[in-house]
């Protein structure tokens, strides 16, 4: 599909919600995959059209999903009427999308209550975890929790804490890794530190634990880009162990140990402030008792 623009000074993404039967954040997605081009080239979901601009809108994109609910069990933290949150395992994908309509997280949580319906392959969804990432999840059951934590994570009000084992031994205490993410351009699957196409990515460490050729971390995440942390500790050269994507060790079914360990924030309807926590899964937990240990510096 071709669109010239007939307006300027506004937001593409806005522009086209105003143009095609499907929702903004549908539409940033497709910016993102570069199923949206503007004069033949990819732009970031805040470009500002121009008039007479050409709008590619290419065919393929996996709009919506009939979502059938699935008796999964849950491993639930704190539910009330507006918010639940959950301790999802690893192996287990957030939301349905391609190759993968049933049996994820979304899927179970319709099965055992209401979800708000903001967007419609990811109801309740207002922040994700990938596939192997185990831990805990925050899900909206309204709309108006919905966009108060929406709001709530885009101006960083929600303090979440990671834990990962690493490949090979850090030296320093603390760090911090400053470097835009973007898709790989070789892989598309893949997200990579460029400063092409890029959005700005920060995030922060701490020793917890050294062994034997390995470090054992506590992450922060100060933005939140796809695949941030496994890429960010690619790129200073301390890949997550068991990484099938990122590190180039072989990996078992369990997937890259990295753990939701923490989430800290004020419920966005009464205010009262909320502080979860979880310990590493089983399979994480006995292989760092396989480790040796390494006095802390």
């Amino acid at each position: 599909m071709l669109i010239k623009v007939q307006k300027s000074n506004i937001r593409i993404d806005k522009y086209l919600k105003n143009k095609l039967d499907i929702s903004r954040s549908q539409i940033q997605k497709m910016i993102d995959e570069e199923y949206i081009l503007v004069n033949n080239m990819p732009v970031k979901a805040s470009y500002n059209v121009e008039e007479n601009d050409l709008i590619t809108v290419k065919e393929g994109f996996v709009k919506e999903i009939d979502i059938i609910p699935d008796a999964i069990k849950l491993d639930i933290v704190y539910e009330d009427e507006d918010l639940i949150v959950i301790n999802k395992k690893s192996g287990m994908v957030v939301h349905p999308g391609n190759g993968n309509t049933s049996k994820t997280l979304v899927n179970a949580l319709m099965h055992h209550t209401n979800l708000s319906d903001k967007e419609e392959n990811r109801p309740g969804i207002v922040h994700r975890l990938d596939k192997d990432t185990s831990g805990l999840i925050i899900v909206a059951k309204n709309n108006k929790t919905h966009e108060l934590l929406t709001e709530m994570f885009k101006n960083k009000k929600v303090k979440k804490t990671y834990i990962a084992l690493v490949i090979g031994e850090i030296i320093e205490e603390t760090g911090e890794i400053d470097a835009p993410i973007g898709r790989n351009p070789d892989d598309r699957k893949k997200m990579t530190v460029t400063d092409k196409n890029s959005k700005e990515a920060i995030s922060k460490f701490k020793v917890l634990k050294r062994y034997k050729g390995y470090t054992l971390l506590e992450l922060n995440l100060i933005t939140g880009r796809t695949h941030q942390l496994r890429v960010h500790l690619k790129y200073i050269g301390y890949p997550i162990y068991n990484d099938p994507i990122y590190s180039k060790g072989k990996s078992t079914s369990f997937g890259q140990f990295l753990h939701s360990s923490k989430l800290k924030f004020k419920h966005p309807i009464n205010g009262k402030c909320l502080e979860f926590t979880s310990g590493v899964p089983i399979e994480f937990k006995k292989h760092l008792e396989s480790l040796e240990e390494l006095p802390l510096k």
